[in-house]
């Protein structure tokens, strides 16, 4: 762990990323408690500016605080991008696991319907599975992990496919090792590390993809989070530009954190960037 945390605190922005995610998580962590109220919560003061009526933020055309719609809408575009990036490798570790250790008519079948999934442009099929379903957060997670899993499965697949032959595989079958034993504890912890930048990089298009569709009214209407707050005030983008500007930076830095989290677990974790520290 201390040989991870040197290579990783060598490159500053990562750590900079992950000072910033902190923060971020702890924002949402403690929504609750420095807005106890629900932020859906409308005030007799509409369309407040920054700092006016006591909105750190402003509010919104009907008084709902900006500030406290970030902080409830942080922990939803969080929990929705962890949940979905979770639920989005297992899947694709499924597929890209038994593609590349078996081969053949198994690989072939599995890769083809990971083909039809990667033809369908992600976004469109993720408005699609949402208004087939009811707009929810059940209903985004699901959209979200079904157009985000083939790219694991690839990836797996490739990883698993290089190494299914080396040595210490073909040992493992002359020691009379199973096949799911072979491939959960042995194969699988030395492709672990791709695995976790991709994860990573997962939950800050999860989050995008959140926002788009809660900006489109496709996100669950109950729950606050950032792409509703700005869905909400677009059509008053000239006179209220508060509304859309402050959720909207939110998301900006809270991805590029992730990008840059993601980068510095690549190079702590990438074995040939380690050989050339």
């Amino acid at each position: 762990m201390r040989e991870f945390w040197s290579r990783f605190s060598r490159n500053r922005q990562a750590v900079l990323g992950l000072v910033i995610l902190g923060l971020v998580v702890f924002v949402a962590s403690i929504a609750n408690l420095i807005y106890p109220n629900d932020p859906f919560l409308y005030s007799r003061f509409p369309l407040s500016g920054p700092g006016e009526n006591g909105f750190l933020l402003g509010s919104d055309s009907i008084g709902r605080d900006v500030a406290a719609g970030i902080a409830h809408g942080a922990k939803t575009s969080l929990l929705i991008g962890l949940i979905a990036t979770l639920a989005a490798v297992f899947i694709g570790l499924v597929f890209g696991a038994f593609a590349g250790y078996y081969g053949g008519l198994v690989d072939d079948i599995l890769m083809r319907v990971t083909e039809v999934f990667q033809t369908i442009p992600s976004f469109i099929f993720a408005i699609l599975l949402v208004a087939i379903m009811k707009p929810s957060i059940e209903s985004v997670v699901i959209a979200i992990t079904v157009v985000s899993w083939p790219a694991v499965a690839r990836l797996v697949r490739g990883e698993f496919l290089s190494l299914k032959n080396r040595e210490f595989v073909q040992a493992c079958h002359t020691l009379g090792m199973g096949d799911f034993r072979i491939m959960l504890a042995e194969i699988l912890p030395n492709c672990l590390s791709p695995i976790i930048v991709i994860g990573s990089l997962m939950v800050a298009t999860a989050i995008l993809v959140e926002s788009g569709l809660a900006f489109l009214g496709l996100g669950d209407p109950n729950v606050m989070s950032w792409g509703f707050i700005i869905s909400d005030g677009r059509s008053m983008l000239r006179v209220a530009w508060w509304i859309c500007t402050f959720p909207g930076i939110a998301i900006l830095i809270t991805v590029l954190a992730i990008n840059l989290v993601g980068e510095g677990l690549n190079d702590a974790l990438n074995p040939r960037l380690r050989e050339r520290s």
